[in-house]
């Protein structure tokens, strides 16, 4: 039910912040006591990232009429002390523009604000102006900062490599932070961890500290990262938990003292422990992500970040053997207790069958999709990154729906499907364009939620267990229906209800769009008994008021002398027939929204008997959409 879950304010909601905007300013580069820029535009849901270099500076909100005094409430970012003037601190301060109001920033220190370091985010170019803000401040009275020295309406990162460059090292390894930074460690290639100790005993994990576990990064970038925040002022240790890293001088420390309990003490004292250790259970502590997915804490030292990819559509985990990374990048892992029965239906089992063979199509299509989509691909810059990650995570859930069947069918030890398909579209990766992307992806959500309704409806009885597992996938399902309309510029389908679909046309439809020919023998039941012939929708006329009003349909090799009729497959589980005349259907009063169809030799029948019936289809039919 798409209609009710977002509206217009919604859509212009999501559209404004997947435009959201990033820039970078530079504080004190070069020895300069500036800001460069000095002044910019930005707009409201735009980040701002202050990068800081040599002297000792700081990003201090403050107002027009006192240009070197601390905002109330206004942002602070602690004072950042940097050695170079042309490499940037590791340290650097975001923050998010809120509104098209004018923010005015200085330097707090010293006399730099009297001096020209200042800045402004939207000034006006007539009246209060950076020029006449940076005159005021030439004359304003000593600059003061906010008592406590801690950041405040922003966020502080400092960003740790883990390994770089092939050594056993973090850099930097002696931090020093106010309360309130997060610590951000960026694993390079290799095998490393950043786990918390205590100062006696520096290779061993602390009792309730914090652990990313094991990383095996393989690229450098490799987009993975675990974040810490610094809640007080007591030092805090930390080592490599890998083999021998912590005992050869992998270790760090945050707001190590600077006499007694050092980083150097805290070395020495490693270099005579003995092998790293680590509790299997991570990450713990903080929070581990790669690519911008977060992954989730799970009962082993070492993490799986073996990302999501066409290559490993027909790789099937056991249950309860799902990846970190899908699980992360979904918001959720598999049913964690389906209360499986003693025995399964035969009905259940075929439509478990169909199940995976579905998302199995669906996840090719939306990798395929978020490949071209994103940096290098053919489509790359058609949409915003907080899209294609929302591509991407659309085809995790979709593995993760996948599991109701294939972790079921593992449990009953029935067959799965052999490897993978041969595909109609495997020679045109990319070919087609965003456009068709989601003229294929669209359809093809709809269908599974018109299969996952039926289905729901169809086991209830003999098999109750599956109700609940098919009806919340079908409910991530309509949410990436109504993802895709907006993609497409729509508002969201408009359909009251989702609209059930027979389980043979949704074989018939998958088969004749998608495949050309699969290895064994699981979905030979379903062939025996499909509709032969594709339908399509060759013209769609439509009413003054915009709303289809009949179609032309065209099927290759059909008899246009037989009598035939479309039957139209509505919300709520309507079905009407209209007769066919040279191709030609008229749409049935009261339909809205989008209906599925398919040539028919009468007119009637239920929905259950429709397949035994069906000539030709089953194809989609937008009605209406705005």
């Amino acid at each position: 039910m798409r209609a009710s879950t977002f509206s217009a304010v919604a859509i212009a909601s999501f559209v404004q912040w997947a435009k959201a905007a990033h820039h970078d300013v530079t504080v004190g580069k070069d020895g300069e006591l500036k800001f460069v820029p000095e002044t910019l535009h930005a707009r409201h849901g735009d980040t701002i990232t202050y990068q800081f270099f040599a002297a000792n500076h700081s990003v201090t909100q403050s107002s027009f009429d006192a240009p070197c005094q601390p905002l109330q409430d206004g942002f602070f970012s602690a004072f950042t002390p940097s050695e170079s003037k042309t490499e940037a601190s590791s340290t650097t301060w975001t923050i998010t523009v809120n509104d098209t109001k004018p923010i005015w920033v200085y330097c707090g220190q010293g006399k730099h604000c009297q001096n020209g370091m200042v800045h402004s985010v939207n000034a006006p170019e007539s009246g209060n102006t950076f020029q006449a803000f940076k005159e005021k401040a030439k004359g304003a009275s000593d600059s003061t900062s906010p008592a406590d020295g801690l950041p405040v309406g922003g966020l502080r990162v400092t960003q740790v490599e883990v390994g770089v460059d092939d050594k056993f090292v973090f850099k930097p390894n002696n931090i020093k932070e106010p309360i309130g930074t997060h610590i951000q460690f960026n694993f390079n290639p290799k095998n490393h961890s950043v786990t918390q100790s205590s100062f006696d005993k520096p290779c061993e994990q602390l009792e309730n500290g914090f652990s990313s576990g094991l990383i095996p990064a393989v690229n450098a970038p490799s987009g993975i990262s675990f974040d810490i925040v610094v809640n007080d002022t007591k030092p805090i240790w930390f080592y490599c938990a890998q083999g021998q890293h912590c005992k050869n001088g992998m270790v760090g420390s945050v707001n190590a003292p600077a006499e007694g309990n050092t980083l150097s003490a805290f070395t020495e004292k490693a270099s005579k422990a003995g092998a790293g250790q680590l509790v299997p259970l991570s990450p713990i502590g903080g929070v581990l992500s790669a690519n911008g997915t977060i992954l989730p804490t799970l009962n082993s030292a070492v993490i799986d970040i073996a990302p999501l990819s066409l290559d490993r559509i027909g790789q099937i985990p056991k249950p309860g053997e799902h990846d970190q990374y899908i699980i992360g990048g979904a918001g959720g892992g598999p049913v964690a207790n389906y209360s499986w029965p003693d025995t399964i239906s035969a009905p259940a089992v075929e439509r478990l069958h169909l199940l995976h063979y579905l998302d199995n199509i669906l996840l090719r299509v939306l990798l395929r999709g978020r490949d071209n989509l994103q940096e290098g691909g053919k489509w790359a810059g058609a949409y915003p990154q907080t899209i294609v990650n929302t591509i991407a995570s659309m085809a995790a859930q979709t593995w993760i729906h996948r599991a109701t069947a294939t972790d079921s069918l593992q449990h009953y030890k029935k067959d799965l499907l052999e490897g993978e398909c041969e595909y109609k579209t495997d020679d045109d990766d990319g070919k087609e364009g965003v456009d068709q992307f989601l003229d294929t992806v669209l359809p093809l959500l709809d269908l599974e939620i018109g299969f996952l309704a039926d289905s729901s409806s169809r086991l209830a009885h003999s098999d109750p267990w599956l109700v609940g597992c098919l009806t919340s996938a079908l409910g991530a399902k309509s949410r990436m229906a109504a993802v895709a309309n907006m993609m497409q510029g729509r508002a969201p389908a408009i359909a009251p209800r989702e609209v059930p679909v027979p389980a043979g046309l949704v074989y018939a439809y998958a088969k004749h769009k998608f495949i050309k020919e699969c290895p064994g023998d699981v979905m030979k039941g379903w062939e025996d008994g499909a509709v032969r012939h594709e339908l399509n929708i060759k013209e769609a006329k439509r009413g003054p008021d915009g709303r289809v009003s009949e179609v032309e349909v065209h099927v290759d090799d059909w008899p246009y002398h037989a009598k035939l009729w479309l039957a139209w497959m509505g919300p709520w589980g309507s079905l009407e027939f209209t007769r066919l005349e040279k191709g030609v259907a008229h749409v049935p009063e009261g339909f809205w929204g989008h209906a599925w169809v398919a040539v028919t030799s009468s007119a009637d029948h239920s929905m259950s008997e429709l397949i035994g019936a069906t000539v030709a289809g089953p194809q989609m039919v937008w009605i209406t959409q705005r």
